[in-house]
């Protein structure tokens, strides 16, 4: 089966549920790692599939009641539920997965989840079945991804943006509407100095020849 879009909810903080819900589209496949069903219930959603040990879900939901799927999982596991939430959806074959309510709250859980996008398996994998692939983390307010070569990025002009280097270094960095531009630079893990930059006009590219850089943008209120 192929899906096109996939949503999963985590069980993290969706501070906005308004600005989430511009991130839907009628034909999402929706996912729900275990706890995410509240945010799912909350915005008007019933999840196609529940994933997870069963042991945060909202009082107010009924298992027995539920007509999708319920993936169950022991609550003695190695990972947490929006990792085997995403090796889920994978199996699908999606062109794209966002994952909301993963930002904030617990600092481990963030720091954990930011890494699950990081890693370039699933790349991997989509790329050998033929189909383009993007994985990323969003809530509305922020959205968190990786470029690996390049990358297109629809804001606002005055939009927050910063770029990481996750793991290392990340060298050849060219960029384009952004205030502060980089032109053929590179930015070390143990400096700053992109952090907080700014969109200058409805779109950004980034190129890097070398290493992972980690995208924040964070929209204007």
């Amino acid at each position: 089966m192929l899906q096109k879009r996939i949503i999963i909810f985590a069980n993290g903080e969706l501070p906005n549920l308004e600005k989430a819900r511009t991130l839907l589209h009628d034909d999402d496949f929706i996912i729900a790692a275990d706890g995410g069903t509240r945010h799912a219930l909350a915005l008007g959603l019933v999840p196609n599939v529940i994933v997870g040990d069963l042991d945060s879900l909202p009082s107010n939901f009924e298992p027995s009641t539920f007509n999708g799927e319920i993936v169950l999982y022991p609550k003695d596991k190695n990972e947490t539920d929006l990792e085997l939430a995403i090796q889920h959806a994978l199996t699908l074959n999606p062109e794209q997965i966002i994952i909301l309510a993963a930002l904030g709250g617990r600092l481990d859980q963030t720091l954990g989840n930011i890494a699950l996008i990081g890693d370039l398996r699933p790349l991997t994998l989509q790329q050998a079945q033929g189909n383009a692939f993007d994985l990323r983390l969003d809530d509305g307010l922020e959205e968190v991804f990786f470029c690996r070569e390049n990358a297109h990025i629809n804001g606002a002009s005055g939009d927050t943006f910063s770029l990481i280097p996750w793991q290392g270094e990340v060298a050849g960095i060219v960029t384009t509407g952004l205030k502060w531009p980089l032109k053929n630079e590179t930015l070390y893990p143990q400096k700053t100095r992109g952090i907080s930059n700014e969109m200058t006009s409805e779109t950004a590219t980034i190129q890097i020849n070398s290493g992972l850089l980690l995208i924040i943008h964070r929209r204007a209120d």
